[in-house]
């Protein structure tokens, strides 16, 4: 089964719909799967606290302006479905509570997302596991007995999981990419382990498919020089092609580690090989 890519959209596009949709496009011109968002209830996943604190940004002053102005609603989401719907690419996001998975759940997306901030919510994770739809789930930030913990819901639930493993730095410094820590999911979970990363460069990815990944997640942006948090941990859309090209030609040359003499060398071994005293 071929690797299974995901262009993440997540807050990149800065609370419009038009960059949001040209994003979406840039993600299936480069070949991706799917596309991901993120979704939150700002009053509820921020405190009252945390709101009031001032923070200058494209919609006002404090900290709240900020995070309502990147929050999309139901007219932009049902854009969104439409749009991807017209396009032919699989599109979820990642709920950080338990009324934003609520509300995705009316768009009947295939696939379902835990964000690595959201591994010990054991509510949200329940709520997320009972719609029993294949969910990536997001391992950054967390020990091995907290993802064991999570994927104890998932099970208990009978819902089919991924794991994915993470470093929830933004950008992350290539040497804390860890990734022999994926067969080391593999092994201890026994099951597929992709790869979230938010690194700036493209080769940590690779390494990623080489260990064994099954899944990889990229942020993506137009530009990482436009205002927002995320955007310096995204990789343009020709960097993402070039990620997505990267990944299709390493499937092909990692091949089934059966080790023959294949056909293109039977006739260079008639050539080559004058001596057989073996």
């Amino acid at each position: 089964m071929s690797i299974f890519i995901i262009a993440e959209i997540g807050i990149n596009h800065n609370g419009d719909v038009q960059i949001a949709k040209k994003l979406i496009d840039g993600a299936i011109f480069a070949g991706a799967d799917a596309v991901k968002f993120q979704k939150r209830t700002v009053e509820k996943v921020y405190s009252k606290e945390d709101l009031d604190k001032p923070r200058e940004s494209p919609w006002g002053t404090t900290n709240r302006d900020q995070k309502m102005g990147l929050e999309f609603g139901d007219k932009e989401y049902d854009e969104i479905n439409r749009h991807c719907q017209e396009k032919g690419i699989f599109w979820f996001a990642s709920a950080w509570d338990i009324d934003s998975q609520r509300f995705l759940q009316k768009y009947k997306c295939k696939y379902n997302k835990i964000a690595s901030a959201m591994l010990t919510n054991k509510e949200l994770l329940e709520e997320v596991a009972k719609e029993k739809k294949y969910t990536f789930i997001g391992t950054g930030m967390s020990t091995i007995e907290e993802i064991e913990k999570a994927v104890g819901v998932f099970k208990k639930q009978g819902c089919p999981y991924e794991l994915m493993h993470c470093n929830s730095v933004y950008p992350m410094p290539e040497d804390q990419a860890n990734l022999k820590v994926i067969p080391v999911l593999r092994e201890k979970f026994n099951c597929k382990v992709g790869y979230s990363g938010h690194e700036v460069g493209l080769i940590v990815t690779c390494g990623a498919v080489v260990l064994g990944a099954t899944s990889i997640e990229r942020h993506i942006t137009l530009d990482r020089a436009m205002y927002g948090s995320d955007q310096a941990a995204s990789i343009e859309i020709m960097g993402f092609y070039r990620v997505v090209s990267y990944v299709r030609t390493l499937e092909k040359a990692l091949g089934n580690g059966i080790k023959v003499v294949t056909k293109e060398e039977e006739s260079i071994k008639k050539k080559l090989r004058k001596v057989n005293t073996l």
